[in-house]
């Protein structure tokens, strides 16, 4: 059995979830956090069009959870986003309103096997994602993961979890921030014994919604545990 691994936030922050439709981000988000810090695509699909499942409701649906998340984050509030998050495009307004509210965000990743996202996926019933459009998020996720990877696009800390076992053992612990939010530059994930480097905290562009390039602290990382591993340029 995994003995706990521990994931330490700053408090305020952005976390978004990243993973395809079936990897338990949901599941993971309302375990982890209270119900008024997160904000779910379907969730506001099922307010806007009574059908979490209604993709004609989803453009009007992200308009109304960026417009929150941006009051939100305004107002220091930790602020969970619980939607595929899959490719750049999807996190560029997420990492834009961090940034214009001077909060860091933070990537956690449900990088699960593949068959383990099908069968989960398959087993939602009527709310199941066509099978297509869960490989295509596979596929951008998988692309998201390569270098120079998601800390490049201004993500403080990318925090990838690879097997259902690791997703169990997580444990998130809150680091509350001082009113300029300094100790948020320094988050530090520990996982299994493990205090990984800190990152150097950068700001995205708000005009562009894209992160400029960051420049890590120096010194190489220790291995990282085989079921979860912190990703950085």
């Amino acid at each position: 059995m995994l003995q706990h691994l521990e994931l330490r936030l700053p408090d305020p922050c952005l976390v978004v979830l990243v993973g395809p439709a079936g990897a338990g981000k949901t599941t993971f988000a309302a375990r982890h956090f209270a119900p008024d810090e997160v904000l779910s695509s379907d969730a506001y699909r099922a307010l806007l069009a009574g059908d979490p499942t209604d993709q004609r409701a989803t453009a009007p649906a992200f308009a109304a959870l960026h417009r929150a998340l941006r009051h939100r984050l305004s107002r220091r509030l930790l602020t969970v986003v619980d939607a595929t998050s899959a490719g750049p495009h999807d996190r560029r307004p997420l990492l834009a309103a961090a940034a214009a509210a001077g909060v860091v965000a933070v990537a956690i990743v449900l990088d699960l096997p593949e068959e383990t996202v099908l069968a989960r996926n398959r087993s939602r019933g009527e709310l199941a994602v066509p099978e297509a459009a869960v490989r295509r998020h596979l596929a951008r996720v998988a692309a998201s993961l390569r270098e120079p990877g998601l800390a490049a696009e201004g993500f403080t800390t990318v925090i990838v979890v690879r097997e259902p076992a690791a997703v169990e053992a997580l444990r998130v612990v809150r680091v509350v921030s001082a009113g300029d939010g300094s100790p948020a530059s320094r988050v530090a994930a520990e996982q299994a014994g493990r205090v990984t480097p800190p990152l150097a905290r950068g700001r995205a562009d708000p005009d562009q919604h894209d992160g400029e390039d960051r420049e890590h602290d120096p010194g190489e990382v220790a291995p990282c545990d085989a079921l979860m591993q912190e990703r950085q340029r």
